[in-house]
């Protein structure tokens, strides 16, 4: 089976000539960088081409406010948008075809061309990773700047820093972050050797996160690092909500970039409701500019979430079923197998819809359901995404059900209830199971259910989305089908994670003289179709960062239409104190899950059905 010519691994930084940074937007003298295929690399190269008079792209070059004067300075900096590349003479029709059609430029890679024009020799980035001794740090952070390292998708000149409060030295930070890094990107050769060079571009510095003193001491080792080029910084914030603005005040007055950009990245949880998301939004752009605020959701940088667009928008047989008249209902599920496992004492501060339903599957959904945007630009996909969320009912407690694991024994083992976690009140009421139905009212989607189903300690592991589409009118084949027609029904599977797969299931003949159907699989099984191992998502949302791509981080009105819906759901739940339905451990969740469903008319995809 043939597989298009991959065009995008990472991006290289290609220096730019003295022109491209020129301080009138109406040189006409300038030279543009467009990527080309290069089959002996098997990555993307740039090749130079004449210009004519461009548009500019804004950057952020600092967190400290500027003058508009300044502003404008820094938008010429960033260089020209590339036009289209004529044919190159010489090429032979293959090449042609290679470079036109395959090698086209994807959104983030057009990003690339025009928000990192700073030669590469006279640049440098430095990643500030706040809170470099917690659990995030070590076993998801730092292993995805080890692999974007040995894909050669940083730039030349970089240096990252571990900063939190522990005290540790260099070799003490490197010693931490060594033993979680592997050797697992492909298999390859030289490993070892590349792990060693990466662990001497970390370093640690010791500091409070509300000490502008301690940040100064930082800014001035970042300094002898940056060796007098243009400085980039972005700062990852894993450390808890509540000192997420004391960082970055401290970051913003004592060590952001004086002439390059500056970008934070903040991990979720955004606030526990609407006024708490908008108060920490409202602080945080006290001393960021929203394009400086990158909010990241892991979910989004899963593989299967980043291909849900491609999958609809480039297959015609799939987007002109992608609407009420022919879906009947939309499933996402989560599920884990494990419980707290002693997080309690986090998790019970937010509960299973604020953990994952409303920021995880709701995005999923809100990509899933929005309109064709413009472009696959950042701005036109996220403005997609909030009419969808600003289209949808919030929830009702009528559409939702709720449940708690319990103890259960099973094979002689005794798997312990939420409320046994040490961390966890006795007497706790939160949620570890939730399913809510949602419904989005305009004209794609009015009438269509979107199940949403998340919990832990259930009987397995897996995120996925399921859509179920309509009976076939007048189907000739009925009394062959039976009188269970949904066992009949086609549906699409997007398996997220583990063992990624898309599975459409359709009806088919089972050989033989007689007329027997069978329902089968028309499997795309990654693993089995792509030797290349699939990147974490922390790896493609640390590199976009990195780019200044924001289509898969999420903007501040987003996140506001998000809360809308979930926060008077949220507070009836805990001002009425609903007692969750318990569930035994390692089972299917609660009965009501499956009432709720009825309602509607559908049935759980994941029930008694083969995988």
């Amino acid at each position: 089976m043939s597989t298009l010519p991959s065009t995008h691994c990472c991006h290289t930084y290609s220096p730019l000539p003295p022109s491209s940074s020129s301080s009138s937007p109406s040189s006409s003298s300038s030279v543009s960088y467009l990527p080309s295929y290069s089959s002996a690399h098997g990555r993307l190269q740039r090749i130079a081409v004449p210009s004519t008079p461009k548009r500019f792209v804004s950057a952020k070059v600092s967190l400290q406010s500027q003058s508009v004067s300044e502003k404008n300075a820094v938008h010429m900096q960033d260089g020209p948008v590339a036009p289209v590349v004529n044919p190159i003479e010489n090429e032979t029709p293959f090449e042609k075809l290679k470079d036109g059609l395959f090698s086209a430029p994807s959104s983030r890679e057009s990003k690339d061309i025009t928000g990192f024009n700073v030669n590469e020799k006279d640049s440098t980035v430095s990643i500030t990773v706040v809170g470099a001794s917690g659990d995030l740090a070590k076993k998801k952070i730092f292993p995805a700047l080890f692999a974007l390292y040995y894909e050669g998708c940083l730039p030349e000149h970089f240096t990252i820093y571990g900063y939190a409060r522990s005290k540790m030295t260099d070799a003490e930070l490197r010693d931490m972050v060594s033993k979680t890094l592997t050797c697992r990107i492909d298999k390859r050769e030289n490993c070892g050797e590349k792990m060693e060079q990466f662990l001497q571009r970390c370093f640690y510095h010791s500091g409070q996160y509300d000490s502008q003193e301690d940040f100064a001491k930082l800014d001035k080792k970042l300094k002898e690092h940056e060796g007098g080029r243009v400085p980039h910084r972005l700062f990852y914030l894993s450390i808890p909500p509540n000192i997420f603005i004391d960082a970055v005040r401290c970051a913003s007055s004592s060590a952001s970039s004086g002439n390059g950009w500056t970008r934070v990245i903040v991990e979720k949880p955004f606030g526990r409701d609407s006024e708490s998301s908008a108060a920490l939004t409202k602080a945080l752009k006290q001393y960021l500019e929203e394009d400086q605020i990158f909010r990241i959701d892991h979910y989004l940088g899963k593989e299967l979430v980043e291909n849900l667009s491609v999958l609809r928008f480039s297959n015609l047989i799939f987007e002109p079923l992608w609407s009420r008249q022919y879906i009947r209902n939309v499933q996402l599920i989560f599920s884990e197998d494990f419980g707290t496992e002693g997080r309690g004492g986090y998790f019970d501060n937010y509960g299973i819809i604020r953990d994952i339903m409303q920021n995880h599957l709701l995005q999923i959904l809100a990509l899933f359901a929005m309109e064709t945007p413009v472009s696959l630009d950042a701005e036109d996909i996220r403005n997609e995404k909030v009419k969808v969320l600003r289209s949808m009912r919030p929830l009702q407690l009528e559409n939702v059900v709720t449940g708690q694991y319990k103890s259960h024994v099973r094979g002689g083992i005794t798997y312990p209830a939420y409320t046994d976690d040490k961390t966890v009140p006795k007497d706790s009421l939160t949620p570890t199971f939730a399913a809510a139905a949602l419904f989005i009212d305009n004209a794609r989607w009015d009438g269509v259910p979107f199940l949403m189903k998340a919990g832990k300690a259930l009987h397995n592991k897996r995120a996925e989305i399921r859509v179920q589409f309509r009976h076939v009118p007048g189907n000739l084949y009925n009394r062959n089908i039976g009188t269970d027609l949904d066992r009949a029904t086609n549906e699409l599977v997007i398996r997220v994670q583990p063992d990624e797969a898309i599975l459409l299931k359709i009806n088919n003949k089972v050989p033989g003289l007689g007329m027997r159907l069978d329902r089968s699989n028309l499997n795309l099984h990654y693993a089995a179709r792509y030797s290349k191992e699939i990147p974490d998502a922390y790896e493609r949302l640390l590199l976009d960062a990195i780019e200044g791509e924001r289509r898969l981080f999420i903007r501040s009105d987003e996140l506001d239409a998000a809360w809308a819906l979930f926060t008077p759901l949220l507070k009836e739940i805990e001002e009425k104190k609903i007692i969750p339905e318990y569930y035994p451990y390692g089972s299917r969740g609660p009965v009501g899950a499956h009432y709720l469903a009825a309602r509607y008319k559908v049935r759980w995809g994941d029930v008694g059905v083969e995988q």
